[in-house]
């Protein structure tokens, strides 16, 4: 049964550029404009009407953009929840002007090893997490560390935890590697390393979506029966101000936005492609986090009753149901 039938969620990029080169994304290879703060001002609006709550401004690198900040305050003004995920080279000396802005901030860190971390990021970075950490705690803020799950770092886990994570109260976000297009990672996690991740997200201070793990179990999304509700859950908005469907990694079609969303959004032509959410043929087996975490949210299912305790357990932790709620 369908709970919410509008979107809840915008992965707005800002832009495609990136300041790392990391082995399992491609989006650091393509050329890419920055968004304008009157396209952002606009669509914020027309996001509003549609009734999406949660606004993740992504990239590539989203703090390349010089005005994150304003996008952030404005996002915060109008009511929304906010998201950032950085690989921290930039964040130390931007800090100040995030403060306040983000609801959940979030540093990319694959390992409890400079050397591991780095040769996956592209660039040397860990020591700019560490920094970043040290900086967003200072300015009372509450990043969290997202660790990109593969068969090769599943151990460093337990580092990451013991050493960086729980020693700073920060929670640890467990983010299953997935594979798209022409990016293949060849790091599927088999049954038993799907059982340590499992039990591992039960830790205190780890978050782990437990509707991930059973997806991964089950092959995946199938179109003969898709739990895939992306296009319907998610507005993915490019640099270029289009709207981008069914979703950023099969962005099968785009369509330019010129001030229009909310209109664009519920036109016939649009809504044909919404439509085909989960059921195009490179839709089967997808396993793509950041759209099956909003499909999971809005219709009762198996993956709705799995995903609930670990994700209330974040937003108590975090604070951002209150936010939600209004209250």
């Amino acid at each position: 049964m369908r709970l919410v039938k509008h979107p809840v969620l915008c992965n707005y990029y800002v832009t495609y550029r990136c300041n790392a080169k990391c082995a399992f994304c491609d989006i650091w290879e393509k050329p890419s404009p920055y968004i304008t703060l009157e396209d952002v001002t606009q669509n914020l609006r027309d996001l509003k009407r549609l009734g999406v709550s949660v606004i993740d401004f992504t990239g590539g690198e989203p703090l390349l953009h010089r005005q994150l900040p304003e996008f952030l305050g404005l996002a915060r003004e109008m009511g929304f929840i906010t998201t950032v995920t950085t690989n921290g080279l930039l964040y130390p000396k931007n800090a100040e002007k995030l403060r306040g802005k983000v609801d959940m901030l979030h540093f990319s860190l694959d390992s409890a090893d400079r050397d591991t971390h780095d040769l996956g990021r592209g660039v040397a970075c860990y020591d700019f997490v560490l920094e970043s950490i040290r900086v967003a705690r200072e300015l009372g803020e509450r990043p969290d560390i997202l660790f990109t799950v593969f068969r090769k770092n599943l151990r460093d886990l337990e580092a990451v935890y013991r050493d960086i994570t729980q020693p700073n109260g920060l929670v640890l976000i467990l983010n299953p590697a997935f594979e798209y297009g022409d990016v293949e990672t060849g790091e599927q996690l088999t049954p038993a390393e799907l059982d340590y991740l499992s039990a591992f997200g039960k830790r205190k201070g780890v978050y782990l979506n437990e509707a991930f793990i059973q997806l991964r179990r089950d092959g995946g999304n199938h179109v003969a029966a898709p739990v895939c509700r992306a296009a319907s859950t998610t507005l993915v908005i490019s640099p270029s101000n289009e709207l981008v469907l069914p979703c950023y990694h099969l962005g099968e079609q785009k369509f330019p936005i010129a001030g229009q969303l909310f209109d664009l959004y519920h036109a016939p032509e649009t809504q044909r492609l919404a439509a085909l959410e989960g059921r195009l043929p490179a839709c089967e087996g997808c396993t793509i986090n950041c759209y099956m975490q909003p499909s999971f949210a809005v219709e009762t299912s198996k993956y709705f009753w799995q995903a609930l305790p670990s994700t209330l357990k974040y937003n108590w932790e975090k604070g951002t149901w209150k936010r939600l709620v209004g209250a």
